[in-house]
């Protein structure tokens, strides 16, 4: 058995059994990754993947476990590596960040920005994608960090820490009637058609309760991941945007009006996470720090060492976030 066999069906099933596709991303040929994954199969007495004629149709029952012990052997193997790097070059490497939009355009850019600075030979590499995708990347070892607020709570495997709380604002066009009103209310936010974010995305789940408490149906009648393109469509009268209150500028965005909405949704916390048993090198942990100054690393030190989501809420229990 090879760790490059161990790669092939990790790779091949992370590419929806695409062969051909696979072996372009690994830069090698489909009939060399096709002849050591029917080698391995031999060698441990079972198909990893069912075939029909030279086509892979399916991971067998077997080959899910097989492929998931492959994974976490491929990940100790990076571990080893970085931990090789840390000692050979501390100041150079590669850092990869799974985050959504709002993340990467509002909350994200002065702390690259210091970073590269700071570490020039490190290569930063962005994934941007839904919190669910987001999550998936950093379970399955596809990127180092994952920064989110929601759906990483799904994946039991990462160490989860929380960064900063934010809320919601509304905007609206000038002239628009809710500039008029004394008190903003869910009510009066119901009576009008909503643009905000796509289920799943920047805390949507907060504003569905906050209507569902209160009995409300809110009329959303556009949704998008991105606050740039909800207030594109507010400026169309298309509707009443709820965003990040962060994705709201009052020098870019003066055409527009912004209503504060914060007494009408409970905040949302924005989480960074890893997968547990990750090696921390010294310039990932510098890039923690640089995004949420409370975790130091004596912090993220006794946060690796959490077994659940409790024992994680009573470390940060006392921990006062800062508000974006």
């Amino acid at each position: 058995m090879k760790l490059q066999q161990l790669r092939y069906i990790w790779e091949v099933a992370h590419h929806d059994l695409n062969v051909s596709a696979t072996a372009q991303s690994l830069y090698t040929s489909q009939p060399g990754i096709s002849k050591q994954i029917r080698l391995l199969e031999d060698e441990l007495g079972v198909e990893v993947f069912a075939r029909s004629g030279k086509h892979l149709t399916r991971v067998t029952p077997a080959g899910e476990r097989i492929i998931t012990t492959a994974g976490e052997i491929l990940r100790k193997v990076e571990s080893i590596k970085q931990i090789a790097q840390e000692f050979s070059n501390e100041k150079k490497g590669t850092l990869s960040i799974a985050t959504t939009h709002t993340q990467a355009r509002y909350a994200l850019p002065p702390v690259i920005s210091n970073f590269i600075k700071q570490y020039p030979d490190v290569a930063l590499h962005m994934h941007q994608g839904s919190p669910t995708q987001i999550a998936e990347m950093a379970a399955d070892g596809t990127v180092d960090f994952a920064i989110a607020t929601e759906a990483l709570e799904q994946f039991s495997d990462l160490v989860m820490m929380p960064c900063y709380r934010w809320n919601r604002c509304v905007v609206v066009p000038q002239g628009h009637p809710l500039t008029k009103v004394p008190k903003l209310t869910l009510e009066l936010l119901a009576e009008y058609p909503i643009v905000t974010y796509v289920f799943g995305f920047t805390g949507r789940s907060k504003l569905d309760e906050a209507f569902s408490h209160r009995g409300l149906v809110p009329k959303v009648v556009f949704t998008a991941a991105d606050a740039d393109v909800i207030k594109t469509y507010v400026r169309l009268n298309l509707g009443v945007g709820i965003v990040a209150r962060m994705a709201v500028n009052e020098e870019l965005d003066s055409d527009l009006v912004i209503l504060d909405a914060s007494d009408l949704f409970e905040s949302s916390v924005t989480k960074i996470a890893f997968r547990r048993g990750t090696f921390l090198r010294g310039f990932m942990c510098d890039f923690i720090e640089k995004f949420a100054p409370h975790l130091t690393r004596e912090v993220m030190a006794k946060a690796i060492t959490c077994h659940n989501k409790q024992e994680m809420e009573e470390l940060f229990a006392n921990v006062e976030l800062p508000v974006h």
